[in-house]
């Protein structure tokens, strides 16, 4: 069973990101310095309102920073957002963030497990161990 841990427990590191508005929609800028706490061009699990959803960290065209562009509902679509709706854009609605305003990333699982709330809010996160190595690159041939 999965430890239940808040956004506040000490081995949840927050990072805030700004939100951006692009010419199809909306996306979350992570800045330079926190990188390191997320991969790059990888599908990983994002809580969204309790609701775990899938999401991939791209590279800025130029600088350092990380983007997500959405959160869908399952990771074919993250990979391909073309057919999917994406989450993100009506969890920030719900949250009335603004373009320039501020979301927090907790980082609960570094490279697998996400969470996004808005300044002031708690969350609860189910924090489990990703699979191994060998199960994820067994999952990542199924899904290919």
């Amino acid at each position: 069973m999965a430890d239940r841990i808040s956004s506040d427990h000490p081995s949840v590191r927050t990072v805030r990101a700004t939100l951006s508005k692009t010419a199809t929609g909306v996306r979350l800028d992570v800045p330079s310095d926190d990188r390191d706490a997320f991969p790059v061009d990888d599908v990983v699990r994002v809580v969204l309102d309790g609701d775990e959803r899938f999401a991939t960290t791209q590279r800025a065209l130029t600088g350092d920073e990380l983007s997500i562009h959405g959160v869908y509902d399952t990771p074919d679509v993250a990979r391909d957002p073309s057919g999917g709706e994406n989450r993100l854009a009506e969890w920030l609605a719900d949250r009335d963030v603004q373009t320039g305003g501020s979301v927090l990333i907790d980082v609960v699982e570094p490279e697998f497990l996400y969470g996004l709330r808005a300044p002031g809010e708690t969350a609860y996160y189910d924090a489990y161990e990703p699979p191994s190595d060998s199960l994820s690159s067994i999952a990542k041939n199924l899904d290919e």
